[in-house]
């Protein structure tokens, strides 16, 4: 046990402060795994820190202080899955798993963070494994533990780690998408273009643009009361067709506006800040964050968040 460690399991504040500080990005990923919402995350982090400071002195040496903290933020998680409601039954879009917000990249720290396992369509398949299998999949096959310290970590054996382990792959396989390998790459100055385009077609409703923009079977989610969706539940249509045809009275109907759009990064994905006004008004309000998916250079799946996000991504509150 190092010096830094002794210090804080005798009720050093300032060495347990330290300490604790080191891991807060990656407890608060970790914990944003596992529940699926950022505040959440913010408040279990919090509550791991708690937790871990009443019971320092329990702090034997065994493991590292690291997966000691790791061991506390996943029972607390479990703590906190276990008064929510059931996990959805069947494949849906992120959109409609209530609690699940997209996550600002600069939460995410990409340097240490796989793409592929912060992708909204992943945390989503993620909400429909029972809790401890949702457990013991981010801890063996994100954080890559072995069998035997989720065990511990669990209060559990090896063996039932293991079955576990078996039944939350076979449910992940179920849910992802099928050609999801095929979008797991870093994102890229050619996906920037896109993404420029794409705002330049939307802020000038150029549907001719707009449908070189789109795949084919391009699929678009909002979530409720996002993006001029008034109704309490989630919404999902798909086609290049459909999608235009939805857009048609805000971009040139009786009810049409005009659009300012702010590029950011959400989930490892571009993520597009949309706002709205009145023709000729020049005063633009928030509309809706809408995450991009993009493959062979057009958008194949777009999955719209309220406005109410805008300040957890710094976007202005008005452009």
């Amino acid at each position: 046990m190092d010096e830094m460690v002794a210090l804080a399991r005798d009720g050093d504040e300032t060495a347990f402060a330290e300490l604790t500080g080191r891991y807060r990005g990656e407890l608060q990923v970790h914990c944003y795994r596992m529940l699926g919402s950022v505040h959440d995350a913010e408040d279990l982090v919090q509550e791991t820190f708690l937790r871990a400071w009443r019971r320092r002195e329990t702090y034997r040496g065994q493991a590292t202080f690291r997966a000691w903290l790791y061991k506390i933020a996943t029972n607390a998680c479990l703590d906190q899955l276990d008064r929510h409601v059931p996990p959805p039954s069947s494949p849906l879009p992120a959109v409609a798993v209530p609690w699940l917000q997209p996550c600002p990249d600069r939460l995410l720290d990409e340097h240490v963070v796989e793409r592929e396992t912060v992708e909204l369509a992943f945390l989503a398949a993620v909400q429909h494994l029972p809790t401890r299998q949702r457990a013991v999949l981010v801890l063996r096959d994100v954080l890559g533990w072995p069998a035997r310290e989720v065990a511990d970590c669990l209060d559990s054996s090896v063996a039932s780690v293991n079955s576990a382990l078996q039944r939350a792959r076979e449910t992940m396989r179920t849910q992802l998408p099928a050609r999801r390998l095929d979008w797991s790459a870093a994102a890229t100055a050619a996906e920037r273009e896109v993404v420029d385009r794409y705002m330049a077609a939307l802020e000038s409703a150029d549907d001719t643009a707009l449908a070189s923009l789109l795949a084919q079977d391009v699929r678009c989610a909002q979530a409720p009361w996002a993006g001029g969706n008034m109704s309490d539940d989630p919404v999902w249509y798909s086609g290049r067709d459909t999608v235009l045809a939805g857009w048609q009275p805000v971009l040139h109907g009786p009810d049409r506006r005009e659009f300012r759009c702010v590029a950011t990064r959400a989930n490892g994905s571009w993520a597009i800040a949309t706002y709205v006004g009145l023709p000729g008004s020049g005063v633009f309000e928030p509309f809706g964050l809408s995450v991009l998916r993009i493959v062979d250079g057009v958008v194949a799946e777009i999955t719209v968040y309220g406005a109410e996000l805008y300040p957890m991504f710094d976007l202005p509150p008005e452009c």
